[in-house]
């Protein structure tokens, strides 16, 4: 067990100045017979010494806060992942990218939504309907608080126009 701080701070280590990266979260209900499987395999060809997978436990305080009292609503996940490649800022990131690309089709069956603050190149569509039932709520605080979408680098809640 570790304060929520320690897991925000995990991969600071591997964001080191001149480095660059890519990454996909997901979640996990269950750690099936065929994940364990596909991780195992893709585990053995990573396409670098700085490439992680990375798979936490939730539980606990995580799952006793209602789905809607947040906008975080996968309450009800057991597990969530973090998959990250990162190489030195002179090689071509082709090769990295594409392995995590193929890893992430791979085990996308497998998941259950995503952590919103640890995705990279997800569409509009798929930010929106990850925040499944909260996402009119949202839309709503948007309207009122940032109606020009002024705060707009994140994975953006839009406001309604």
């Amino acid at each position: 067990m570790q304060p929520f701080a320690a897991w925000q701070q995990a991969f600071d280590p591997l964001l080191a100045p001149g480095a660059r990266n890519y990454w996909k979260s997901h979640n996990f209900l269950q750690l099936s017979d065929g994940l364990i499987d596909v991780l195992i395999e893709r585990t053995r060809r990573l396409p670098s010494p700085h490439s992680e997978i990375f798979i936490g436990q939730l539980g606990g305080a995580t799952n006793r806060v209602a789905p809607d009292a947040t906008a975080f609503p996968h309450r009800d996940i057991h597990l969530t992942s973090l998959l990250l490649v990162d190489w030195p800022v002179q090689i071509d990131p082709t090769s990295h990218i594409a392995w995590l690309k193929k890893y992430w089709a791979t085990i996308e069956p497998h998941t259950d939504g995503f952590y919103t603050n640890d995705v990279v190149d997800e569409t509009q569509k798929q930010v929106d309907e990850n925040y499944l039932g909260n996402y009119p709520r949202l839309v709503a605080l948007k309207n009122k608080y940032d109606p020009t979408n002024f705060f707009s680098l994140n994975q953006n809640v839009k406001p309604a126009r």
